[in-house]
């Protein structure tokens, strides 16, 4: 895709949803890296079920910690790999303490040492709760991006790089968002809703007649 049509497809993403949010509950930036970390292999709609009751109580890195993992597994028993999540905020939540003074570091680096925090969940929480230019590259964005001919690669690492360099700086910050909302909701996996589509005419992929 040229430039120019980027800046187009981006646009009209914007003009759609001018101020995306995550569709995960969260009430600071603790909460929003646990849900996040929680959100592997689940719907947004599945994670934020678990949490509304938990963090109701639990807000804070030494809150989380002093409910246990044995306690927190009980409250996650809907999440999908529930004792593994457990285990890994537990671990988190004791390095943020520990090291950390509490709070969630807002470096990339200190983020991915955390337990159960990869490259994504560190470039959500770093956008989300600190505002800073990074993309997420989920399965959605992924898709997106090489379906579209925006940004094609063959790993996430590959499509985050290749969007950092294409993106124009004024839509980088929501970036992300907007093409996990255009995943999620119309460049579905099986069935994507072309007809729908407000970047239909600067799209590469063409839907299969019937």
């Amino acid at each position: 895709m040229k430039l120019a049509v980027i800046d187009k497809f981006f646009a009209r993403l914007a003009a759609q949803s001018p101020d995306p949010k995550s569709e995960l509950h969260y009430v600071n930036p603790f909460t929003l890296l646990v849900a996040v970390v929680l959100s592997a292999q689940m719907t947004d709609v599945g994670v934020n079920k678990a949490t509304k009751p938990l963090f109701k109580k639990i807000k804070t890195p030494k809150a989380m910690f002093g409910l246990g993992e044995e306690s927190l597994r009980e409250a996650l028993k809907s999440i999908n790999l529930y004792k593994t999540k457990a285990k890994h905020v537990i671990a988190l939540s004791k390095k943020l303490v520990d090291d950390y003074g509490s709070k969630v570091p807002a470096d990339r680096a200190a983020l991915e040492s955390l337990a159960g925090v990869g490259r994504k969940t560190a470039n959500v929480v770093l956008n989300v709760a600190f505002g800073l230019p990074t993309m997420a590259v989920d399965t959605h964005v992924f898709r997106v991006c090489n379906r579209s001919g925006l940004a094609r690669g063959k790993t996430p690492l590959d499509v985050e790089k290749k969007l950092m360099k294409v993106v124009p700086e004024k839509w980088v910050p929501h970036a992300h968002h907007w093409l996990i909302l255009h995943g999620r909701y119309v460049c579905k996996a099986r069935k994507p809703a072309c007809l729908d589509c407000v970047v239909r005419d600067l799209c590469v992929f063409r839907p299969k007649e019937k």
